[in-house]
Order: structure tokens, then sequence, then C-alpha cells
């Protein structure tokens, strides 16, 4: 291999983890934070989008209130997907 071949897969590599890698870890860590930062009274929405009060934060569940008549559901803080209430905001585009 010569030294321009080598040039170009270095190159290559780096755009691919300048464009991809990067932006993910960087997203995954937003999103743990978030997990970790959840307090009683926050309003959030699941994965399945399941908006609710949080009630309770014990170690890696969460117990929130669904609605009006106290429905209390328990969940992993995995299945969290966004903390305040993502039915008052517009969805955003991927």
């Amino acid at each position: 291999m010569d030294a321009m071949t080598i040039a170009m897969l270095v190159g290559m590599v780096a755009i691919f983890y300048f464009f991809m890698i990067r932006p993910e870890r960087k997203k995954k860590k937003a999103l743990q934070e978030m997990r970790e930062s959840l307090s009683v009274g926050d309003t959030i929405t699941t994965i399945g989008g399941i908006i609710g009060k949080v009630v309770s934060v014990d170690g890696e569940q969460i117990t929130f209130e669904t609605s009006a008549d106290r429905v209390r559901v328990q969940i992993a803080k995995w299945a969290i997907s966004t903390v305040g209430n993502a039915a008052d905001s517009p969805p955003q585009r991927r």
C-alpha cells in the first residue's frame, strides 16, 4: 500500500467517526443524564407514548401517575423517552 491509499483510509475512518459515532455517543450521554436527573413531580413520556407525572424514583425504576384517576405505573428508567409533556411540543424530524 502506498501513502495515498493509507491517507484515504484514515480520512474515511475520521469522516465515519465524526458523522456517525461521535453524535450517537453525545446523544446517548445526554439521554442518560436526563434519566439520572429525574425527580418527583417531573412530567415524563415513555418510549411507548404514555405521559405521566413521576411520584417515585427507586434506583432503576420509576413510578408515575398517568391520569386524574391516579393510576400508577412502574417502569424501568431506560423506558423514559423525554422529560416534559411531549404532546405540547411539535414533533421533531429525524
